[in-house]
């Protein structure tokens, strides 16, 4: 394989982690990175590509972070949580132009750490510093409107929005950068502090950033680590320091870590965790379009999306017109390498492949079939899309969000076979319906939306735009992530009470004029 000189890669020897504001030399163990594309190396031999090394962080090591961001907030008092919005902003604002000059590098880190391609790896990095710009303006949307006085009952009341405490961010491999800043940014923002742990894959994309983050916050804010979870994440549960759990993943991950705190319920949850989204195609849905859309939702980024179509449900008067059409469109997809920027790319997580002909197996032998030519053909580091049909409840398939290329389709004759099942499953993130008659789609859409939190009329699944709710029910999501509703998951409503009397009214003003508290406050900021 020839590699363009743009696209070629110098391993990455990471030996620095932040804590308590200083970029520490690591001395201990490290782990390994390998990109799942292969290459030749001196023997000749064809083998994951080796992108460098990160510190394999101790649990001794991790505990002095959460120290770290414990004593950065301080109880509520520290520097952070009692610091002026606008200085939090300039904070935020200093970290993006230290952020912009990486852009090339972080990108081909995601090309290579997690196969993901080119358009869509600095899309990744633009929506980033999009998602911050915008989490400012929606901050300062929210100081203006706790810039001022209630008066009700005989009671003066300031009311705005304050920090819970220390956070422990956990973000997710397939969007490294974006969804884990989805998290970070409005906890930081809104005057937490934070201990970030990278996920296993997309881990080497954070190490140009951690001067940016030094330069930018006062020590303790953010200290970030590298290393496996249970030497980590689980000793900082078990302290009891942590506040708030923002973690991006699987739902069992997030069980253990809870199960480990020991004062579950003043731990605040903020969770995005597994779908199984599905699309809904009725008789009368344009197929051209409906194709295209059904295209994009299932298998954007190779299916490893939260947001993915992950089931079709199609009417079974059209369901063999569907079925033909769509698994040629299938196998038209190019596959290739990210730098290459073609739709289907190798797979980041080795084990990817062989769980994939696990649940061809397993469908196969409750009856069903590989429907497109190309469908399974496997390589070490990918499967092709398969088109599988007809599925039924006794699969795994069925029921496993599979978070790869294969794409299970199920016939219906009656609207209730979709919803009952919609209803039976573990998640309820969003669903995509296909279709015109508005007698029909009109009451779907009531029941539908009482069953996810997002309907998606003739449109494939997604998360953006990034100002819209990003949430989900049962094991899908716990809180809701958007530019608007993170500032609020990441605090608390908070607030002064007085009796309107004049000995109170003349203490308010003198703190109003004398500046001395950051909270009690009418400026805004423009």
């Amino acid at each position: 394989m020839k590699i363009p000189p743009q696209f070629q890669l110098t391993p990455y020897y990471s030996d620095e982690y932040l804590i308590d504001g200083d970029l520490r030399k690591w001395h201990g163990k490290t782990s390994k990175v390998f990109s799942s594309i292969q290459s030749k190396n001196n023997k000749d031999e064809i083998i994951p590509t080796f992108l460098g090394s990160v510190p394999d962080i101790d649990s001794k090591t991790a505990l002095e972070a959460a120290s770290a961001a414990q004593k950065a907030y301080d109880r509520g008092k520290g520097l952070w949580p009692t610091m002026k919005v606008s200085q939090r902003i300039k904070c935020l604002e200093t970290f993006i132009e230290k952020m912009k000059p990486h852009r090339d590098e972080v990108a081909l880190l995601l090309m290579w750490e997690i196969c993901k391609n080119k358009s869509d790896s600095y899309k990744e990095f633009d929506r980033t510093i999009d998602y911050i710009n915008d989490t400012i303006e929606a901050y300062k949307n929210l100081d203006r409107k706790g810039a001022n006085f209630q008066h009700e009952g005989g009671v003066l009341a300031h009311i705005r929005r304050g920090p819970l405490g220390v956070v422990l961010c956990l973000g997710p491999y397939n969007y490294p950068l974006n969804e884990t800043f989805s998290l970070l940014i409005p906890a930081i923002i809104m005057g937490n502090t934070t201990i970030f742990k990278p996920a296993k894959q997309g881990v080497l994309l954070i190490t140009p950033l951690l001067k940016a983050f030094k330069d930018s916050f006062p020590p303790g804010v953010v200290n970030i680590l590298f290393g496996r979870g249970r030497n980590i994440a689980g000793p900082i549960m078990k302290t009891g320091i942590i506040d708030v759990l923002a973690l991006i993943g699987h739902s069992s991950s997030a069980v253990s870590l809870q199960d480990l705190h020991p004062n579950k319920n003043r731990l605040r949850l903020i969770l995005g965790l597994e779908a199984k989204n599905p699309g809904i195609v009725l008789p009368d849905a344009d197929l051209d379009h409906t194709i295209q859309e059904c295209i994009s939702g299932t298998l954007s980024y190779n299916g490893q999306r939260c947001t993915a179509l992950k089931i079709l449900y199609i009417h079974e008067s059209i369901v063999e017109e569907f079925n033909l059409r769509f698994s040629k469109a299938v196998d038209e997809l190019k596959y290739g390498m990210p730098w290459e920027d073609t739709f289907l790319t190798p797979l980041p997580e080795p084990s990817k492949p062989a769980y994939i002909q696990t649940l061809l197996k397993d469908a196969i032998d409750h009856g069903a079939k590989i429907i497109n030519e190309k469908g399974g053909q496997q390589l070490k580091n990918y499967s092709y899309p398969a088109v599988v049909y007809p599925v039924n409840d006794k699969m795994q398939l069925f029921h496993e969000e599979q978070f790869g290329p294969i794409i299970p389709i199920v016939s219906f004759k009656n609207i209730d076979e979709p919803l009952n099942d919609m209803s039976t499953s573990n998640f309820g993130q969003q669903v995509s319906l296909f279709g015109k008659n508005v007698d029909e789609i009109g009451p779907l859409i009531d029941s539908l939306a009482n069953l996810v939190c997002r309907v998606n009329l003739n449109s494939a699944c997604q998360r953006g735009p990034d100002v819209y709710p990003f949430t989900g029910r049962k094991n899908s999501a716990v809180g809701t992530l958007s530019v608007y509703d993170a500032l609020r998951s990441f605090s608390i409503r908070t607030f002064l009470a007085a009796k309107s009397n004049s000995g109170n009214k003349e203490i308010i003003e003198k703190l109003l004029d004398s500046k001395s508290s950051n909270f009690i406050t009418t400026e805004y900021l423009l």
